[in-house]
């Protein structure tokens, strides 16, 4: 009994030893399953953080590598739209209006971008950091603004835009080329699109991205006072030479399909302004452009479809109506046909004051009126991305943030704005390089773009009139001859040579810039032994018997642009100028050289002339580049880009109307021929 009683009890105490064996057992292979688990999941979680947020060493669906701890929109190898889409997600609503803003320089500083989140600064016409500025003194400005707009919590990058209409114009020392209206003339892309990568170097040189150039308006009005920024009243022209845009941003890979900026020496460009600026009532500047829709797609249009195609950053929204309907409000074209139809995928950017002239149409004269608030939900409403201010940013801001929050402007439309302005920033490298790159400065004024300059200057002009008889040239003139008269206050001036959008917004005469006059051009190319008399305002008479061998006759228009340059009734030159030339030519052989930037009455003076050149704006190399063509260098190779009208009553007149009875027809161009070299 004793013995099986001690059996038995053994037996139970080893069964109960393996029953908690096994409780043991199955709770350590519980633990570890579990354990395992949680690593699967904690491994999954990882991975799927950071193909979102960004990192490398863990590779993505597409073969990119990302950062661990590094946000998606920071890593320069993950593609443009994946750091758009993920920079979005991470923004605030004050943080999205802010990149919608752009303000002047000169109310911006280190607190204003900080604490707006400001998306961009601009320069208005003839706004520097100091007179005459320096190189150094243009990069410690954009830099300082850039240290500020980065060290917001996200680290957005502002970007900087200024106008370029001929070159880095508010620079002192930089390369004035001739304007659009000369440019047309020369019916050469490629120039154009050399051109374009000079401008974005000395552009690039100052810490600046963005220019606001090319205008692709079609002049129909030679009223109009911004007619000079136009290439030409023929669509077809102006498409043309959008190949500037290939310069100043590189040429987009075949099928890109978007913003494109090549590199670090590169500048978004920005095609303007929508659209039928140029096709005004009576060439009114900010006017109304009666035309059907059939029309603008023909004639307006055509130069926007093509810097598309090129990969145009930004488009700028004109001032003016379309059948009655401000541009800045104009959904259908802004929204439906531009960003739907023709497939724009860039920024949007308001006109200076654009949107307070929606409701108020007072500008900058008294901005945001009374209507200020729904001009401000119209604007949006309709499509513009970046509304430049450009002053009374606060009241923009909290407009914005009111039209939001009660619905009237949908997140829909605040997000598709910022995605555009984001994804141009990305494009342009400023994540990547967001300061001034100081090995450019050089390039500011450089030799070879002056050379560059100089040959537009020779290609742009037109020669209308070579001879009083035929067989009877004056030109080539000689260069051998004892002694020869310019006259005309044009004739020596770099500011009247220049036109308007030079150094100042109407620009100005005087030695505004550094560059070579006409009569300076003159003195170079003669023979040492030749005398050069020049008279800014010769009395009547006083060329008679001085033994002048010819004179060179320059005149012109003074600078202007937009609405101040508008002129309505009276295109013609001064009543002193056409005195001068009938005094002068009446006793000595003359050329008449015309600086203007559009056609002017010519008929009551030309027979008195031998000759008559067509110069327009010829920009800082003028008297170089039109000295090597009057005295026989160079052949003249311009021809009409817009008609030559005989009066302003005929006006508008363009090639191909019904009624097109011209002084000069569009295309015209004469040869002198006795060429000496090319």
């Amino acid at each position: 009994m004793s013995v099986l009683s001690s059996t038995t009890m053994d037996q139970q105490a080893r069964l109960q030893l393996s029953r908690a064996e096994l409780r043991r057992l199955v709770s350590l292979w519980l633990g570890i399953v579990l354990g395992l688990l949680l690593v699967v999941f904690g491994i999954v979680g990882l991975i799927s953080h950071l193909i979102v947020s960004g990192g490398c060493g863990v590779s993505t669906a597409a073969g990119r590598k990302v950062s661990v701890g590094v946000p998606l929109y920071k890593d320069p190898s993950q593609p443009v739209n994946a750091r758009v889409v993920d920079l979005l997600g991470r923004m605030t609503l004050d943080e999205k209006i802010g990149q919608m803003t752009q303000i002047e320089r000169s109310v911006s500083d280190g607190a204003t971008l900080i604490n707006n989140g400001i998306g961009s600064v601009v320069s208005g016409a003839g706004s520097t950091p100091g007179d005459k500025a320096t190189v150094a003194q243009w990069v410690d400005m954009t830099d300082s603004f850039q240290k500020s707009a980065l060290s917001t919590r996200l680290g957005i990058p502002e970007i900087y835009g200024i106008d370029a209409m001929h070159g880095h114009h508010n620079v002192w020392g930089a390369t004035i080329f001739p304007h659009n209206v000369g440019l047309g003339c020369t019916r050469d892309p490629a120039l154009l699109e050399r051109i374009g990568t000079a401008t974005a170097l000395e552009v690039r040189a100052t810490g600046i991205p963005w220019v606001f150039q090319p205008s692709v308006a079609v002049c129909r009005d030679p009223r109009w006072g911004n007619c000079f920024q136009s290439f030409s009243e023929d669509p077809e022209v102006v498409r043309s030479l959008t190949t500037i845009i290939d310069g100043m941003q590189g040429v987009a890979p075949v099928g890109w399909d978007g913003p494109y900026v090549q590199n670090g020496q590169k500048v978004a460009a920005c095609a303007q302004m929508f659209v039928g600026d140029g096709g005004t009532v009576n060439g009114t500047d900010a006017g109304n452009t009666v035309i059907d829709l059939e029309g603008l797609n023909n004639i307006h249009m055509k130069g926007y479809v093509e810097a598309i195609k090129k990969g145009v950053s930004s488009i700028m929204v004109s001032f003016s109506s379309w059948n009655g309907v401000k541009m800045h409000a104009n959904k259908f074209l802004l929204t439906d046909v531009l960003k739907g139809q023709m497939g724009f995928k860039g920024l949007l950017l308001s006109a200076w004051f654009g949107v307070d002239r929606i409701e108020d149409g007072r500008g900058a004269l008294a901005p945001q009126g009374p209507g200020y608030l729904n001009s401000v939900q119209l604007a949006i409403n309709a499509g513009i991305d970046m509304v430049m201010v450009p002053y009374l940013y606060a009241p923009f801001i909290s407009d914005m943030k009111t039209l939001v929050t009660q619905g009237k402007i949908p997140m829909s439309r605040i997000d598709d704005a910022v995605t555009r302005i984001l994804r141009v920033k990305f494009q342009t490298g400023l994540y990547e390089a967001p300061f001034a790159d100081k090995s450019l400065e050089a390039s500011v004024g450089a030799a070879v773009h002056r050379v560059l300059a100089r040959e537009a200057v020779r290609k742009s002009l037109v020669l209308l009139k070579n001879g009083k008889a035929v067989g009877q040239p004056l030109l080539p003139l000689s260069k051998n001859v004892p002694k020869v008269l310019v006259v005309g206050a044009h004739a020596n001036d770099i500011g009247l040579q220049c036109g308007g959008w030079t150094i100042t917004w109407q620009g100005m005469a005087g030695s505004i810039t550094p560059g070579t006059t006409i009569l300076q051009g003159i003195q170079k190319a003669v023979s040492s032994s030749t005398q050069v008399v020049f008279d800014p305002a010769p009395k009547p008479g006083s060329a008679k018997g001085m033994g002048y061998s010819y004179a060179i006759v320059v005149v012109g228009e003074p600078p202007y642009t937009e609405f101040m340059g508008d002129n309505l009734n009276n295109l013609a030159l001064p009543a002193a100028q056409q005195q001068m030339i009938t005094d002068v030519c009446a006793d000595v052989a003359c050329v008449v050289v015309m600086i203007s930037g559009r056609p002017l009455v010519a008929q009551p003076w030309l027979s008195l002339v031998d000759a008559f050149v067509a110069a327009w704006l010829p920009g800082s190399e003028a008297g170089s580049g039109i000295a090597d063509v009057l005295f026989g260098d160079f052949e003249f190779q311009g021809t009409l880009a817009r008609t030559w009208f005989k009066s302003v009553d005929q006006l508008p007149m363009n090639f191909g109307d019904q009624r097109y009875d011209p002084l000069f027809s569009f295309g015209f161009g004469l040869k002198m021929g006795g060429v000496r070299g090319q």
